[in-house]
């Protein structure tokens, strides 16, 4: 017989062992390619397992339950038998190799063809090009950041045959997906505030405890090296997602060409980066999800070593001893305390008069006290002028908020004023559209651009810059190419800044519910009060729920404290289900938890605290 081995695909980079979880087939069974034969299971995914060719399942080698790793044969296909009348069962312990030396054949990665036929279903009214007309690709995205490889992953979840653009190289030169987020942004710098905290808890943190620890060193190679494995993993776990649900991966850079009278677009892919090749591909629907970059400022070249922005701030070769920081926003106050927590003696400068005015008051107030205490200094209200920078350092010439000339010397500079979208080179006016004066594409309430079966999400849309709220995006608008009416409900996305303690808010503020007019009444509970907070060493902080004076609907829940980025998530499940107040007053809590802080709020509320 010709016998052709099924081997397990290669998983990731960071993965590389599987359990085999169930046999669809069984020996003796006729197969076709591309027909699914097995499921596998990672820590972090199941995948599926396709025939390489069409055939008879000959004999299977690893039973279900069997731990398999990459390349390891698990069956034999003989592409010239029959099927047995009667197939046998899986076999309990390896089957004898077979008579004929079987061909060395891996089963390929399960990823789309690069030319699939067109969908059988007609395209839904308002999406892109009916599925009669001929197209590469059902949908087509460029970006593979949380909107993007989200977007991918859904719409191959609804049967479409997808294509995801990314021009993404490392330090290295290695393409990777995840965009921003996952290799210079959320991910990585989760991982350094973790390992900051960590450290600052054995210097200053664990006596308390009766944990005396003496000798305290920094060994910064190994802090950054945990961090870029951490980021492995991540891009890794989502190029074995793409496998996965058969997204196809295009590497380079994704560009409009045109869009043809049948509603058919055209996107170019310069292939290998820099000095690849060109290659079109052409799709019936394309959603733009190319993210953002960092706003520098005017002049103000940035190296990445003695001035640098959010990439370069997290891989310091060194811990500087004066650190500035232009911008006291979520950046700045995040990558300002990794670094002060490391030894550094960090100053922020910030334009506006007021720190983290957007926060609800209260909260904002207390983070600038804690952030002080800290050893955080802050400057509102500055005008930033000329800035000189050497080999050796930098010099930033401001004034003060009484208008007095200041001078501020530092061995580095971050420059965290915010963030522009990623929408230049993008050829939109190939396929007629223009993005706004700020560079933002203009799109409707379910991210559909002017342009019929173009769809924008993410950072280059309206709307804060978020990484779940792009992936809530990217979810809708597969679900919307796919005839479905989801939606989004953006007051009822959270906010959260990582600082110790952690910031997180859902819905408005006092001040702005008051300025719109809304009778309200707020409770707010102490993190201090707290069994859990006060075991844990962690008791700074409170809890401030708002609700409707008449109907008790909760308008806003802010929170300053630990773990603040989890305990959000139950204010917006209550927002979302536009639950009262009183509701989770009702609910019980465990005991002790953190969690019975937010029930507190409630009833605080109410004026019924429990537990002050």
């Amino acid at each position: 017989m010709a016998a052709i081995e099924v081997k397990v695909p290669q998983l990731s980079e960071s993965v590389s062992e599987a359990t085999l979880i169930q046999w669809k087939k069984k020996a003796g069974d006729a197969v076709v390619r591309d027909e699914i034969l097995v499921e596998l299971e990672t820590d972090k995914v199941t995948l599926e397992v396709p025939a390489p060719e069409s055939g008879v399942l000959a004999t299977i080698v690893q039973p279900d339950g069997a731990t398999v790793h990459a390349d390891e044969v698990i069956a034999t296909i003989d592409t010239e038998g029959k099927a047995t009348a009667a197939a046998a069962a899986p076999a309990a312990v390896p089957a004898a190799a077979p008579a004929a030396a079987p061909a060395s054949f891996s089963a390929p990665p399960p990823a789309a063809a690069t030319a699939p036929a067109p969908a059988s279903r007609a395209a839904p009214v308002g999406a892109g090009a009916d599925a009669s007309a001929a197209a590469d690709f059902d949908v087509i995205v460029i970006g593979s950041g949380p909107g993007g490889y989200i977007a991918a992953i859904r719409a191959a979840q609804l049967g479409k045959t997808v294509a995801c653009i990314e021009e993404w190289l490392d330090p290295a030169g290695k393409p990777r997906l995840g965009g921003t987020c996952l290799n210079v942004g959320c991910i990585p710098s989760k991982a350094l505030l973790a390992s900051s905290e960590n450290f600052e808890q054995a210097r200053h943190g664990l006596a308390e405890h009766g944990v005396q620890v003496k000798g305290v060193t920094l060994d910064l190679a190994v802090m950054i090296q945990r961090k870029a494995a951490i980021v492995d993993k991540f891009t890794g776990g989502v190029e074995f997602l793409f496998r996965k649900n058969k997204v196809t991966w295009i590497k380079g850079h994704g560009k409009f060409q045109g869009r043809a009278a049948n509603g058919v677009v055209t996107v170019e892919a310069s292939e290998g980066g820099k000095g690849g090749g060109v290659k079109s591909y052409t799709a019936r629907n394309v959603i733009i999800a190319t993210g953002s970059k960092a706003r520098h400022l005017p002049n103000v070249p940035v190296d990445n070593k003695i001035v640098s922005d959010n990439e370069g701030a997290l891989s310091f070769d060194s811990v500087p001893k004066r650190l500035a920081v232009i911008g006291a926003g979520v950046i700045g106050l995040e990558l300002g305390s990794v670094w002060r927590r490391l030894g550094a003696e960090v100053t922020i400068l910030e334009a506006l008069p007021t720190f983290l005015g957007t926060l609800d008051e209260a909260v904002a107030k207390e983070a600038g006290k804690l952030f002080k205490k800290q050893g955080l200094t802050i400057h509102l209200g500055v005008t930033i002028g000329d800035i000189k920078s050497t080999a050796k350092g930098v010099s930033i010439q401001y004034k003060d908020k009484d208008g007095a000339a200041q001078k501020l010397d530092a061995d580095r500079l971050i420059v965290s004023i915010g963030r522009v979208p990623n929408t230049d080179n993008l050829g939109l006016d190939a396929v007629g559209l223009a993005a706004d004066p700020r560079g933002f594409i203009p799109v409707d309430e379910h991210c559909k651009t002017s342009v019929p079966g173009i769809y924008a999400i993410g950072d280059v849309v309206r709307g804060p810059m978020l990484a779940h709220k792009a992936e809530d995006e990217g979810v809708m608008v597969a679900e919307v190419i796919d005839g479905q009416k989801p939606h989004i409900d953006y007051n009822c996305i959270p906010w959260v800044i990582y600082t110790e303690p952690e910031i997180a808010w859902v819905g408005k503020s006092e001040a702005q519910l008051k300025a719109e007019g809304r009778e309200v009444r707020s409770g707010q509970f102490p993190m201090m009060a707290n069994g859990r907070a006060m075991g844990l060493g962690r008791p700074d902080g409170f809890i401030k729920m708002i609700a409707d004076a008449k109907t008790d609907e909760i308008l806003g829940v802010h929170i300053i404290s630990a773990n603040a980025s989890d305990l959000i998530a139950e204010g917006v499940v209550a927002m979302e289900f536009k639950a009262a107040s009183e509701d989770l007053g009702m609910i019980s809590h465990p005991h002790p938890s953190l969690s019975e802080v937010m029930r507190e709020a409630a009833l605080a509320v109410q004026k019924r605290a429990l537990n002050m």
